[in-house]
């Protein structure tokens, strides 16, 4: 059984960071992209980052270029995302996702797995 389990969120305050990481047991993912969504209270889920196979391709959305990081190993089935200068408008629950491509999973489209989500807290 495949699953994606997100480490624990938390409470940061605007300007910190935060690293997530997000573990994939049950198969190997070294064959397909990463990436996280987040939802933020009363909107719909949107795209965050991906990253490739191979780790050299990565796309992020606008509101988190220049701040956010993917990264992943797949030694060890992980992919990680690094927030800096967090803001408030950050917060959200953060999920994380296996799919076919980066370019899909920009997109939301062939997402193969999603993990439960952990919630990121941002105070001003």
């Amino acid at each position: 059984q495949v699953q994606l389990e997100e480490s624990a969120g938390g409470l940061v305050q605007a300007g910190g960071s935060l690293r997530l990481s997000c573990a994939a047991s049950g198969r190997t993912f070294s064959n397909r992209a990463m990436g996280w969504f987040r939802q933020a209270p009363g909107k719909e889920r949107e795209f965050v980052a991906a990253i490739s196979w191979s780790g050299a391709s990565q796309l992020y959305a606008d509101s988190v270029k220049g701040r956010f990081t993917i990264s992943r190993d797949n030694v060890k089935n992980t992919v990680y995302l690094q927030m800096n200068s967090l803001k408030p408008e950050d917060t959200a629950v953060y999920y994380c996702a296996v799919g076919s491509s980066t370019l899909n999973m920009r997109t939301g489209a062939a997402i193969d797995y999603w993990g439960k989500g952990t919630l990121v807290t941002v105070s001003s």
